[in-house]
């Protein structure tokens, strides 16, 4: 039971860890991205231009709705089925339980 209850600590602080890391990957700032330019004798020295960005939509392709609507549909009954089936294992264990003590 020890061992079980430390992976799952374990476990937890290892999700954390995960969360904290993808906020501050998430949360870095434009200016590591800017190419410093060199010292040309003017007063405005460690100023940085940054290139304009392209930004490509792309129309074609991606997934209709009703597939959307599927895959929602279809993980919620997943969930729904599993829930079932951990209440009833749960209620059979205390039974056996109840029963032999």
């Amino acid at each position: 039971m020890r061992i079980i209850k430390g992976l799952s600590r374990l476990g937890v602080v290892l999700a954390s860890v995960g969360v904290i890391a993808a906020a501050f990957a998430g949360t870095a700032q434009a200016s590591v991205a800017r190419i410093p330019l060199p010292d040309n004798g003017g007063g405005d020295a460690g100023t940085a231009i940054t290139p304009p960005s392209v930004v490509h939509t792309v129309v074609v392709g991606g997934m209709p709705g009703w597939q959307i609507a599927v895959i929602a549909i279809a993980a919620a009954l997943v969930a729904a089925v599993a829930a079932v089936l951990a209440d009833r294992a749960r209620s059979a264990r205390r039974r056996l339980l109840s029963n032999s003590a």
